[in-house]
């Protein structure tokens, strides 16, 4: 392949730097940054795009700084570690309004991104690969621009303290070729810790048991380990069932890979912002679509709304049913697919969607423009699906109000939160 000269322009979804060429195809570029020149090698190239492996970087752009990672020049799990935070913040305001617009037909200025309070060890979960070779064990992430390589990771900088300290006793007491872990070539390892400091871990891959009571008795503070099936069933478990988790007034189980925020201070913003959209709900109807745990269905309920919660997670909604009961709250919780249920549902005042990073349904919004409540409030964690979904429903209702939230700094990752106001 050729090598090229080439000056970064902007960065895209994803986290590629672009730079656009005279007489040729634009070209991606990952690892660059606004305003770099940069020596870069083309190993993939199209008549209207070229992707590239930068080389080196000649000048470097007034946004570039040192990334925090030893790891990040070669592994793949973050894409925006050498930029400034600012410059992250202005690069995801850019990637939504771009989604919007040439996805969803949604003309609007790059939205505010309200920034993490923590850059660095915010997250309470990670997944970590483990691969078993005829040299040993390798353990981490996939490489950069290699997927099918695994850079092996000691510590992950974006991760809690007391999850990196567990990860690292895990690697220490696993044995001789990870021996005590379920056996299988490949592992999915993903470590969670919850807001008590106890921390749980789940085992994708795996053939057979192993030697999990070795695993719980050599580390300390890991309560559970869990084996995941297909589909994210839990096969079985080794210590605790649920680990206990606190979100402001409730405390519920979380097990598996049971979805909980990974940012916690940044996830409290955004609840508190839903909240401020959903206005004044007494006696209202508002259905919480993909409601998981149901805190926010919970929450309204206690402010006078009627409230209908809907998740496929049967887990959350047992959790979400018994805070329900236990509170009195005027909340009604189904365990079904929002798509299948949400038709029955309606009418609302208020829906509210928190769709996994895949978006909704199209019966899901379907659904919404035949009997279009008064108001919908989108939280989404993927600008491209959320543009896709807003273009569904443009012809029952308009876009009020777009915020994002950095739930994932160093990564191309942005939370979005979408105000729709049903048309007259």
């Amino acid at each position: 392949m050729t090598s090229d000269s080439l000056e970064i322009q902007t960065i895209v979804a994803g986290g590629d730097g672009l730079a656009r060429r005279p007489d040729g195809p634009v070209v991606f570029v990952p690892r660059t940054a606004p305003g770099d020149r940069v020596e870069v090698e083309l190993t993939e190239v199209h008549k209207q795009w070229a992707r590239g492996t930068l080389l080196s970087v000649v000048e470097p752009g007034p946004q570039r700084c040192e990334p925090p990672c030893p790891h990040y020049h070669t592994c793949g799990a973050c894409q925006l570690q050498h930029l400034s935070y600012t410059a992250q913040l202005e690069v995801k305001s850019r990637i939504i309004a771009d989604a919007l617009r040439r996805l969803g037909s949604v003309e609007t200025e790059p939205p505010e991104v309200v920034p993490s309070p923590r850059q660095l060890g915010y997250r309470n979960r990670v997944t970590f690969v483990m691969r078993r070779t005829g040299d040993g064990v390798v353990a981490g992430f996939h490489a950069l621009q290699d997927p099918g390589r695994i850079v092996d990771v000691d510590r992950c900088p974006l991760a809690e303290d007391v999850l990196n300290d567990t990860w690292e006793a895990l690697r220490a007491s696993w044995g001789v070729n990870a021996d005590n872990l379920p056996p299988g070539k490949e592992l999915r390892l993903t470590l969670r810790v919850s807001s008590g400091g106890v921390t749980g871990l789940a085992v994708e891959g795996g053939e057979d048991y192993g030697e999990p009571e070795t695993v719980l008795e050599a580390i300390d503070g890991l309560a559970a380990m869990w084996s995941i099936g297909p589909g994210g069933t839990i096969e079985w478990y080794a210590g605790q069932a649920f680990l206990k988790e606190r979100w402001e007034e409730q405390e519920f189980g979380v097990a598996g890979l049971s979805f909980v925020q990974v940012n916690r201070e940044t996830a409290l913003e955004l609840e508190a912002y839903v909240l401020e959209l959903c206005g004044e709900v007494a006696g209202r109807r508002v259905i919480d679509a993909y409601c998981g745990f149901g805190v926010r269905a919970l929450k309204l309920a206690w402010a006078g709304a009627r409230v209908v919660g809907i998740d496929s997670d049967t887990d959350a909604i047992g959790a979400a049913e018994a805070a329900a009961a236990e509170s009195g709250a005027a909340a009604r919780f189904r365990t079904a697919e929002v798509e299948r249920a949400l038709s029955h549902e309606l009418p609302a005042d208020l829906v509210l969607l928190n769709p996994p990073r895949r978006g909704v349904d199209r019966r899901v919004a379907q659904a919404l423009v035949e009997r279009p409540p008064a108001r919908i409030v989108y939280v989404s964690c993927d600008p491209a699906t959320l543009a896709r979904d807003l273009k569904l429903l443009s012809s029952a209702f308009d876009v009020e109000s777009c915020r994002g939230f950095d739930m994932f700094p160093q990564t191309a990752h942005v939370e979005s939160v979408v105000s729709l106001a049903r048309k007259e």
